[in-house]
């Protein structure tokens, strides 16, 4: 049985054990299964908060040290970074647009995550533009090991970002400390896979305290998030991506469609676009023209950089568990999750279990509670069939912009990554 086929069934158990608990809330059995529940959930998530640096700095060096291939690239990386970096910032900015004008989560009161946000305080909740500015650099720029220790999220991936960097450019140089540190995160990936054992229990626990303490109506506030973020999602793939690629790559859209519509399919079937990047290499090359050397590049190359699906639902969920606690993400709250989002995808692996710890990362760039993945977790699955779709779709539209505005370049020195 699949780790998403057992939460799954974990979280349905959690949902009957919650109902059955809010029978007779006064009884002593009520306070001792909370109390028990809360030691199983708190287990689960301190695990998850424990890998959460390790993970993000790994993760981040070993995926910028990986597109060193791209520095001697020229006008092929250029077109391609500029097209992953808009295609994203599109699918933020809608799904930001989603969640604000449907207001998902407003109007709920979580005492689950108002405990966990007791202690809670925002240095930039209120502060003007420049303010906020000063305060984010201040906040950003210092001493990793104190960012470490402090869990301080941006500042670590800042550093992550630096490091990563320092690799591609000092070449052949530094091969043994990219060796060791590709070592590293082979390790914290294998912590990480013996926790998620623990993922079916934790995610039942965190549910039934959920709903045994909390009002039913906030399931139909998930399901109103999750029709909200799966519009916004389907919308960006059927109108904002078939735009960018009529413009910018001088294709129709059915034409498109006609020619990705196996890969496509087979990313909603599989949710994975590591499985599907086999047949989206090969739709490009076949049926939209790409040329081979293209394709090889700019797919794979994608499934790391240009992740819109994700990145729309990452920052439309982290409004909606602002929402439910009642607290008001200021703009500069907002664009912290946005480049969050954006930098979280970078070098992530595509397993769920990293996932899981990227969607903490989010929330607590801004300082929103860990304890919230437990809402979202039961309708991570089906959420996540449309937008791998997207992702996928993404990274084919990129690769038809980029080959169009290449066509003049020497590309017999591309590497071909298939």
């Amino acid at each position: 049985m699949s780790l998403n086929t057992q939460i799954f069934i974990a979280a349905v158990i959690g949902v009957v054990v919650g109902v059955l608990l809010r029978l007779d809330p006064t009884s002593g059995f009520f306070a001792g299964s909370i109390y028990g529940l809360s030691i199983i959930s708190g287990i689960f998530i301190g695990f998850l908060k424990m890998l959460l640096v390790p993970l993000i700095f790994t993760s981040i060096v070993v995926g910028v040290a990986s597109l060193e291939s791209g520095r001697q690239l020229g006008k092929v990386w250029k077109v391609t970074l500029m097209c992953s970096a808009t295609t994203m910032t599109l699918s933020l900015i809608l799904g930001l647009a989603g969640a604000h004008l449907f207001e998902v989560g407003k109007g709920m009161d979580i005492t689950l995550f108002q405990q966990a946000m007791s202690q809670y305080h925002s240095p930039t909740q209120n502060l003007d533009t420049s303010s906020f500015i000063t305060n984010f650099v201040q906040n950003t720029l210092i001493n990793p090991f104190k960012a470490f220790s402090d869990g301080n999220v941006l500042s670590v991936v800042v550093f992550a970002i630096l490091i990563g960097l320092a690799l591609v450019y000092g070449g052949k140089k530094f091969q043994y400390v990219r060796a060791v540190n590709e070592e590293f995160f082979n390790i914290v990936m294998m912590l990480v896979s013996w926790i998620m054992k623990l993922a079916p229990i934790g995610i039942f626990a965190l549910l039934a305290k959920l709903i045994a303490k909390e009002d039913l109506t906030v399931l139909s506030r998930l399901a109103e998030f999750a029709a909200v973020v799966t519009g916004t999602t389907i919308f960006h793939g059927l109108v904002i991506l078939p735009c960018l690629l009529w413009i910018f790559g001088k294709m129709s859209p059915w034409t498109f469609f006609k020619g990705t519509k196996i890969a496509l399919i087979t990313a909603f079937a599989t949710s994975s676009s590591s499985a599907t990047m086999p047949l989206s290499i090969r739709c490009a090359q076949e049926n939209l023209g790409v040329r081979p050397q293209i394709a090889g590049f700019v797919i794979p190359m994608g499934s790391h950089l240009n992740m819109d699906g994700t990145a729309l639902y990452e920052a439309a969920a982290a409004l909606f568990v602002a929402n439910l606690i009642g607290l008001d993400l200021s703009l500069g709250q907002q664009i912290i999750v946005c480049l969050t989002a954006m930098i979280s995808s970078l070098g992530a692996p595509g397993i769920p279990s990293a996932g899981m710890v990227t969607m903490i990362m989010v929330l607590q760039s801004v300082g929103l509670p860990a304890e919230a993945i437990a809402i979202l977790l039961p309708i991570d699955r089906v959420l996540d069939t449309v937008r791998t779709v997207v992702n996928v779709e993404g990274d084919m539209m990129v690769s038809v912009v980029v080959d169009r505005y290449t066509k003049e370049e020497n590309i017999d020195h591309l590497p071909n990554e298939s």
